[in-house]
């Protein structure tokens, strides 16, 4: 059989006709926006995988991975060893978290510290740049890492 490997962001501009943009363009605020969902389908579709469960149990899997204090923490995970060169993410991937980290946001998250919030809008920011830069392969490569206790 001769399946067909479906890239959801080129189907969606092309079924929808977008125009291509400069994804350095985009706010820190505007990838972030957009990372936040691309993270959560992600986390929701590994725990439907991992079990059929009425929909209130999959949304409590779930929040413990997108929560700001859990994106937090898979921030200090990422960047472990970034003064010794031994960093997980690369220099680009660092410097769209810092800026998503830096942004002035208005808003802030319940339940969660300042440093974390910002700490996840960053993580938001950089898995929102991947995307639209069409590199799912690598935001899978980072989540994948990030939380390999969700999959075992």
């Amino acid at each position: 059989m001769n399946e067909e490997k479906l890239n959801l962001l080129d189907e969606i501009k092309k079924e929808f006709a977008c125009g291509e943009k400069d994804v350095n363009a985009y706010s820190p605020l505007a990838l972030a926006y957009i990372g936040d969902d691309v993270y959560d389908v992600v986390i929701r579709t590994l725990v439907v995988e991992k079990a059929n469960r009425p929909a209130h149990e999959l949304h409590r899997e779930a929040v413990k991975y997108v929560k700001a204090s859990a994106q937090a923490a898979i921030m200090d995970r990422l960047l472990e060893g970034e003064e010794s060169g031994e960093c997980f993410l690369s220099q680009e991937e660092t410097d769209i978290y810092k800026r998503g980290r830096n942004a002035k946001s208005y808003t802030m998250a319940k339940n969660a510290s300042m440093t974390d919030y910002r700490k996840a809008t960053g993580f938001e920011a950089m898995i929102g740049y991947l995307y639209l830069s069409g590199k799912q392969s690598r935001v899978i490569e980072i989540i994948k890492h990030a939380i390999s206790d969700l999959y075992e």
